[in-house]
């Protein structure tokens, strides 16, 4: 069965020695925030699976409930105004939602860790990047500042920082974009967490640090048998990192299956959607595809689909039912009343 908005051909990560044990595991993961304007639910209902050395991509566009989604998950929603209403979020059996904010804070950084998309912000310009990276060492593996500074260095040489030893005595302020975001991945590395976070990491660099970037998460993934959630609001991102993906819209998961499968048959109308605008796919054209309209305020989302207000496929029947998460294929998921449609009749 193959959406209107057609598969496309493009090379895609490998799966690097996936397992198919659950590290993380994400279920009905509902957040609130309290605004001027009334409650706004700006995840709701969000589930998936992320599998020990495993990179999961995480898509969709600015608004669509991603970051947040992280920062629930590791308990950094500020509350007021933010809450998490229901869920789970089950972290080697444990669920990261229910623990004392003392143990969460031993979790975050140690076992499960974040970078953000401007690292700039996250470094303190008053202190060395490796007095910063030792401290994270201190902290969590309560080991000497000899050994924390020793446990530094090594990790800035582990993310291909030259002359790390050096380096490792400069400020912020000394290192390029694109070698800030590697120093906030040894901060993130330092204490070899079990999880990593990464949202939207290569978006302020250009193209070509944004593969060297990307090529470094793969081998580091690898070598450490990290498993890895990648945010990002681009899909080429996705085809060069990713085995899995989950396309997030308005709050929800909207579609999830093995990269190559939601590259070549895309189910829900938005993922089509995504594809289209990749410039690889229109080389030659002249044209670039686009989505209609934003994503709609978490103030008032649409009735039923969610989507269906930008959907050129969008039935009656969409302005009125919510269409569940709907098994379509073993390995593939997908909220769309017309899959529904056309499971339910056999038709393929």
């Amino acid at each position: 069965m193959t959406h209107p908005g057609g598969g496309v051909d493009v090379p895609v990560a490998s799966s690097g020695g996936m397992s198919d044990s659950p590290v993380l595991t994400v279920s009905d993961l509902t957040v609130e925030f309290d605004t001027e304007v009334g409650t706004a639910v700006v995840v709701q209902g969000v589930d998936f699976v992320l599998q020990r050395g495993q990179i999961l991509g995480l898509v969709g566009e600015s608004g669509s409930g991603k970051s947040v989604t992280s920062l629930a998950m590791l308990g950094l929603i500020r509350s007021p105004p933010g809450r998490v209403t229901s869920g789970e979020v089950r972290f080697e059996g444990r669920d990261l939602l229910t623990l004392p904010a003392a143990e969460m804070r031993d979790v975050r950084g140690k076992e499960l860790a974040l970078i953000f998309q401007e690292p700039r912000r996250s470094l303190d310009p008053s202190f060395s990047v490796g007095y910063q990276i030792a401290e994270v060492a201190r902290r969590h593996l309560g080991l000497s500042r000899r050994e924390a500074w020793a446990r530094a260095v090594e990790s800035l040489d582990m993310v291909q920082i030259p002359e790390s030893a050096r380096r490792a005595r400069e400020y912020p302020h000394t290192f390029s974009g694109g070698m800030c975001q590697r120093v906030m991945l040894a901060m993130a590395l330092v204490c070899r967490p079990k999880v990593l976070i990464a949202d939207e990491p290569t978006t302020a660099l250009d193209v070509t640090v944004q593969a060297q970037m990307l090529d470094l998460l793969r081998e580091l993934q690898g070598e450490l048998g990290l498993a890895i959630l990648l945010i990002t609001h681009d899909l080429g991102v996705v085809a060069g990192a990713c085995e899995r993906v989950a396309v997030m819209y308005a709050g929800q998961i909207v579609e999830t299956a093995p990269v190559r499968e939601i590259f070549r048959n895309p189910q829900h109308p938005y993922t089509a959607g995504l594809l289209a605008s990749l410039p690889q796919n229109h080389v030659g054209s002249g044209e670039l595809g686009a989505i209609p309209g934003v994503v709609p305020s978490p103030h008032a989302w649409p009735e039923g689909c969610r989507f269906h207000p930008r959907c050129s496929h969008a039935l009656d029947i969409c302005r009125g039912d919510e269409a569940p998460l709907l098994q379509v294929a073993p390995d593939h998921q997908v909220r769309c009343v017309r899959s529904e449609a056309l499971v339910l009749r056999g038709i393929e």
